[in-house]
């Protein structure tokens, strides 16, 4: 017995040795060197050979005062809560939808799948083009029913509207999956119950199907909020956080900060990144509390 506990444990720490490397190497190094960066003032010449002076929290209060941390922070929250919304509101609505059995259901949730597996890049060039305010198709289509033309790209009132609705679009798909496949776990004993009890559909969906799929729900709700906060390609395709800030939001701003000018700021950059990650890390915590809060056990 004593012989085979050691082997055991080598046998373990072999099994995981690969995980806890892949951690230190793909997220606790990088998540060291962005804090390095936020506390020091580098410059392209320091960062290269170092030597960056160690300035503490300077670059902090340096983007706490900075005017557009308020906007970004703003734009960051209304962007993220209206994708969330509007994502699973419409995801949840088509899940239900699809779990009618009727013919070719198969064939059009694969095609709704097409937006989730485009490239950002190739979905958001094609959502600046129907918003193109000379020549896209929105404005095209506006026009034909009598209405004047919007600056969907180039309007401070606009613009962020516009980079939420493209990514509502791109996030659809994988709310309609993973909904789909929490609906579709459901046994119909239960819904044979409610009916023989004279539930509506509506009374069914609302005490029956919305609070078993609240686990489902939650979890989609959280990884679509961490990805949703990151978001930085569809932006910064679409408008680069313009005008005048309008659509920046922290993973934009911190990406300007850092490599959008001819003399970078990675220390100011790295804060705005931090500020992020404890965002994203706030977000996740709170779903491990109400987790918690749910299920006592």
């Amino acid at each position: 017995m004593r012989s085979r506990l050691p082997r055991q444990r080598i046998a373990g720490l072999a099994f995981v040795a690969p995980l806890l490397v892949y951690l230190v190497a793909c997220y606790a190094y990088p998540l060291y060197t962005n804090v390095d960066l936020s506390l020091r003032d580098y410059t392209v010449r320091t960062f290269v050979h170092g030597g960056a002076p160690f300035t503490g929290f300077g670059n902090y209060a340096e983007v706490l005062g900075d005017p557009r941390f308020t906007t970004a922070l703003v734009n960051t929250l209304l962007f993220t809560a209206a994708s969330l919304v509007f994502q699973y509101a419409i995801g949840l609505a088509m899940a239900v939808f699809f779990t009618r059995r009727f013919r070719l259901s198969a064939t059009l949730r694969a095609l709704f799948l097409v937006p989730w597996l485009l490239p950002l890049i190739v979905s958001a060039s094609t959502w600046a083009w129907l918003l193109n305010s000379e020549s896209g198709l929105v404005n095209a289509a506006l026009g034909v029913i009598g209405l004047d033309r919007v600056d969907w790209l180039t309007s401070p009132s606009w613009s962020l509207v516009s980079v939420t609705l493209a990514n509502i679009w791109i996030g659809i798909p994988f709310n309609l999956v993973v909904l789909y496949s929490g609906l579709r776990n459901i046994p119909d004993e239960v819904y044979e119950a409610s009916a023989l009890d004279g539930a509506t559909r509506w009374q069914t969906f609302r005490r029956i199907t919305f609070p078993i799929l609240r686990p489902v729900s939650a979890i989609t709700l959280l990884l679509g909020l961490v990805y949703t906060l990151k978001v930085f390609d569809i932006i910064w395709i679409m408008t680069r956080g313009g005008p005048s800030g309008s659509s920046s939001t922290f993973a934009t701003w911190s990406y300007e900060l850092g490599f959008g000018s001819m003399l970078p700021r990675f220390g100011p950059g790295a804060a705005v990144g931090n500020v992020l990650i404890l965002l994203a890390l706030a977000a996740g915590l709170g779903y491990i509390r109400l987790q918690r809060h749910q299920d006592p056990a």
